[in-house]
C-alpha cells in the first residue's frame, strides 16, 4: 500500500478513542468557543452530525461546481465563499482526505468560508464515479480509488485548476492549500519545488513523499525539504502508527522556511475528523485555531 493512502480507522494505537477523551470538557469548551458550533452538537461528535456551518448560513454562499483543468476533462467540486467579496479576499484549496469531498470536508470549506475565505475543495476522485464517503468506514474500496486516481496523474492540474478558479474570484487575493490525510500528502507534494501557494497546512499527511513510512530513514530522506519556500504548518498526532512522530519532527527541523508543528500527544490518526470515532475534540480545537491564525497571519496580512 502507498504510504500516503493511510487507513483512516485502523491507524491509531489500540488506546486512543473518543470515549477515552470524554474528561476533556475543557477541550471541547474551547473548540465550541472557537468554531462557533452549538453546544448542543458537540456530545454528537465523532460520529455523524448536524453540520457547523450550515449550507444556508447566511454569512456565505455555497455551491456544487465544475473545474476544468488542462488535461483529463472537468471535474466537480465544492466552494463556499463569504458573501462579501473583495479583490484580495484570500483562498484556500482544500484536499481531500480517503473518504473524498464528504460530508465532513464540506463543513471545513464553509468553516473557512465563515472565517472570511474563499474555499474550494476539488473532487479528486471525480473521474472515477466514486462512491459517497460521508460516514464510510470501509477503507478498501477508496483505497482503491485512490490508487487509480494516483494512476491517472492528474492530480496537480487538479490542484492547480481549483486554485485558478479562486484567483478568477479574487484577482489580488492570496491563496493557500491545506489538506487531511492523503490530502495532507498531496499538499507536502504541491510545494516541494513550487511557488504556486503562499502558505500551505498538512493535517497528518506522510512526510517522506517517494518512501515508505517503514523504510530505513537515511541522510537523503528529507532532502526534499531544501526545495521547499512555502510556509508550512503541520498537525499531527503522537498516537498515529502510520505516520512516525520521529519522521514528522525530522522533516519538519530541516525546513528553511517559517513552519510551525504541533504534535498532540493526546491524538492519533485522523483526529480532525469530527465526524468519525477518531476524533479528539482538544486536538482538533488546538489544531483549528492555529490554522485559522497561520492563515490570518500568511494570507490575510
Amino acid at each position: 500500500m502507498r504510504d500516503d493512502l493511510t487507513d483512516p480507522i485502523n491507524s491509531t494505537s489500540a488506546d486512543v478513542s473518543r470515549r477515552g477523551f470524554a474528561t476533556f470538557a475543557t477541550g471541547a469548551a474551547f473548540w465550541v468557543a472557537n468554531a462557533g458550533a452549538a453546544a448542543a452538537q458537540t456530545a454528537d461528535f465523532g460520529k455523524p452530525h448536524p453540520p457547523i456551518v450550515a449550507p444556508d448560513d447566511p454569512a456565505i454562499r455555497q455551491a456544487d461546481q465544475q473545474i476544468t483543468p488542462p488535461v483529463g476533462g472537468p471535474i466537480p467540486a465544492y466552494v463556499a465563499h463569504p458573501r462579501a467579496l473583495t479583490r484580495t479576499t484570500p483562498g484556500v484549496v482544500v484536499i481531500q482526505q480517503i473518504w473524498g469531498v464528504d460530508t465532513q470536508l464540506r463543513d471545513v470549506v464553509r468553516r473557512l468560508a465563515k472565517a472570511g475565505y474563499v474555499a474550494i475543495a476539488p473532487a479528486l476522485f471525480g473521474r472515477l464515479n466514486p462512491p459517497d464517503g460521508s460516514g464510510a468506514t470501509d477503507y478498501t474500496q477508496f483505497a482503491a480509488i485512490a490508487q487509480k486516481m494516483n494512476a491517472q496523474g492528474f492530480v496537480e492540474t487538479d490542484v492547480l485548476a481549483a486554485r485558478d478558479d479562486i484567483a478568477q474570484l479574487i484577482p489580488g487575493g492570496k491563496i493557500g492549500i491545506m489538506g487531511f490525510c492523503m490530502g495532507g500528502s498531496i499538499t507536502l507534494k504541491e510545494i516541494i519545488g513550487r511557488t504556486n501557494f503562499a502558505a500551505a497546512s498538512m493535517f497528518y499527511g506522510s512526510v517522506r513523499p517517494g518512501t515508505a513510512s517503514d523504510a530505513p530513514t537515511t541522510a537523503s530522506t528529507f532532502d526534499f525539504t531544501k526545495n521547499v519556500t512555502t510556509p508550512l504548518m503541520g498537525s499531527f498526532g503522537a498516537r498515529d502508527t502510520s505516520i512516525k512522530p520521529a519522521d514528522v519532527t525530522a522533516m519538519f527541523a530541516r525546513l528553511n522556511v517559517p513552519h510551525d508543528l504541533k504534535i498532540y500527544d493526546e491524538a492519533g490518526h485522523a483526529f480532525f475528523d469530527d465526524t468519525r470515532e477518531r476524533y479528539v475534540a482538544t486536538a482538533a480545537a488546538d489544531a483549528w485555531t492555529r490554522l485559522l491564525a497561520w492563515f490570518q497571519r500568511y494570507l490575510s496580512a
